[in-house]
C-alpha cells in the first residue's frame, strides 16, 4: 500500500525535504491558480487578465486594479494550516523535516509551526514602502481604507513581498533550497503540477534514497518518482500523522 510505503520511508530518513505548491493549501480554502475552480478561471472586474495583474509593470502602472483584484481573490485571512501543513510541522519538531520549500504566499506552514521555510514567491504577511523601506503586516493591508495602502511615514506606495511576473526570484532562497534538495535523502512533492518555473526545475538536484510525487494530476517529472499518489494531500498527510503518532 503507498500509505505504509510513504509513512515507512519518513520513519526511516533523516533528511527529509518537502516541496509544495498550491495543491497543499486549496483544503485550506485556498484557491489554486490554474484549475477550474482556480483564481485564472475566476470573474473579477476587469478587463484585463489575472497574468497581466499580477505583474510588476502592471502593479507599478495600475496600483488601484492590482490591489482591488489581490484583495478580492489573493488574500484569505480566515484560512486555517491543514493536515498536511500540521504533518510537516510535527516531522520538524522530530528533527526528521529539513525544510519546507513553498511556492505558497499564505503563510499556513509556519502557522502550523513550521521554522525552516523557504517561501520562493515570497509572502503576503510581509510588505514594505517602494519609498522608504518601511515594513507593514498583512492587518496593515487589509485593513486599510484606501484602495492603495500607502505608506505613513513617506506617502509612497506600500507593495507585498510577492514575486510578481517580470519579476526575479531572491537569488538567496533559491541557493538554500537548492542545496536542501541536494542534501535530502527523501524529497517529497506534494500538491504542484511543476510547470512553474524555475521553481519546479530545483527537483532535479535530487539525488537522494526516495522522491515521492503526491499529485491529482500527472507531472513532467512523474517517471523520475519512486512513488505516485494522487490522493488528497491534505487527507493522505492525516493519516500518515495517526500512524506516526503526531
Amino acid at each position: 500500500m503507498k500509505l505504509d510505503t510513504l509513512t515507512k520511508w519518513i520513519r526511516t530518513s533523516s533528511r527529509v525535504v518537502f516541496f509544495g505548491g498550491a495543491g497543499v493549501s486549496t483544503e485550506s480554502g485556498i484557491p489554486d491558480f490554474r484549475s477550474a475552480a482556480g483564481i485564472y478561471q475566476s470573474e473579477h472586474n476587469s478587463p484585463y487578465s489575472p497574468e497581466e495583474i499580477l505583474s510588476r509593470r502592471f502593479f507599478d502602472k495600475h496600483p488601484e486594479i492590482f490591489y482591488d483584484f489581490y484583495k478580492s481573490k489573493m488574500l484569505h485571512p480566515e484560512a486555517k494550516p491543514n493536515p498536511a501543513h500540521l504533518l510537516l510541522a510535527g516531522l520538524e519538531r522530530q528533527g526528521r523535516l529539513d525544510r519546507v520549500i513553498t511556492q505558497n504566499i499564505d503563510g499556513l506552514h509556519q502557522m502550523a509551526g513550521s521554522t525552516r521555510v523557504q517561501e520562493l514567491h515570497g509572502s503576503i504577511h510581509r510588505n514594505h514602502c517602494l519609498g522608504c523601506g518601511r515594513f507593514y503586516s498583512l492587518k496593515d493591508i487589509s485593513g486599510s481604507e484606501d484602495v492603495v495602502p500607502r505608506c505613513t511615514a513617506c506617502g509612497g506606495v506600500i507593495k507585498p513581498d510577492v514575486v510578481l511576473y517580470g519579476e526575479m526570484l531572491d537569488d538567496e532562497v533559491i541557493e538554500q533550497s537548492v542545496e536542501a534538495i541536494r542534501q535530502a535523502d527523501l524529497l517529497i512533492i506534494g500538491g504542484t503540477s511543476l510547470t512553474v518555473q524555475p521553481a519546479a526545475s530545483m527537483v532535479t538536484y535530487f539525488s537522494g534514497k526516495h522522491m515521492v510525487l503526491i499529485n491529482a494530476s500527472s507531472t513532467a517529472y512523474d517517471h523520475k518518482a519512486d512513488l505516485l499518489i494522487t490522493d488528497p494531500i491534505g487527507a493522505l498527510m492525516g493519516s500518515i500523522a495517526g500512524s506516526l503518532d503526531l
